[in-house]
């Protein structure tokens, strides 16, 4: 867990994980990409075989509103992209295959984010709240370890989608998208939680939610 100094400021978003260097870096850039390709893979699985992952009984709450049109308008014309580059180098065998390979590619990559937002949403059930983010991320809250869900918006300027700000006791881990969250999860101590990026203890959870309204609804059918 990344251990804050006097020197930081609680209140500004900071990565997880610790700070890498050279090789090390590269090498975690190179399995990081690995696991979120084949996350995407999995989720276009789980979409082409229409099972959205959410817990038998809970209700499922998109988060990726702000960003899905983007990622559409990006497929498309990256897909449109392919058979005009195939026109322009068809004659050149050396050239057009490669293109057409990494043009393939980055369809399906950003198909598989764009499908790893919509076949995992935040799920509120009967277990308790179950935090996600895309293909890789799914916090597993029961509500024995939930103290309070409270709507309330939060600004992050230019945080990365996981964050955390705090220190100590009262660490947070932010979920933003656009720069904000909308739905604060206290917890009722600080909780262990394991992501991609390494193992974290927070005290609270702020997430993004399109409809936070429906959120708090749903919570409120399992907690006061």
């Amino acid at each position: 867990m990344p251990q804050a100094g006097p020197e930081v400021d609680a209140r500004e978003p900071r990565r997880i994980g610790p700070e890498r260097h050279g090789s090390e870096k590269l090498r975690h850039g190179i399995r990081r990409g690995s696991e979120l390709e084949l996350a995407g893979y999995r989720s276009i699985w789980r979409w082409a075989s229409r099972q959205p992952y959410v817990p038998e009984g809970a209700s499922g709450f998109s988060y990726d509103k702000p960003v899905r049109t983007i990622l559409i308008v990006f497929i498309g014309l990256s897909a449109v992209e392919i058979p005009v580059i195939d026109l322009l180098v068809h004659g050149i065998p050396w050239l057009r295959w490669p293109f057409i390979a990494l043009g393939v590619w980055g369809v399906v990559t950003t198909l598989g984010i764009l499908l790893g937002y919509l076949t995992r949403p935040h799920a509120v059930g009967p277990e308790g709240i179950r935090v996600r983010h895309g293909g890789e991320v799914d916090i597993d809250l029961p509500w024995d370890v939930v103290a309070s869900v409270e709507r309330r918006r939060h600004a992050l300027t230019d945080a990365p989608q996981l964050s955390l700000t705090g220190v100590g006791d009262e660490q947070v881990l932010n979920h933003v998208i656009q720069d904000h969250s909308e739905i604060e999860i206290a917890l009722e101590g600080p909780t262990p939680l394991r992501l991609p990026q390494g193992e974290v203890t927070v005290s609270a959870l702020r997430i993004s939610v399109d409809d936070p309204a429906g959120f708090m609804d749903a919570v409120r059918t399992h907690i006061p």
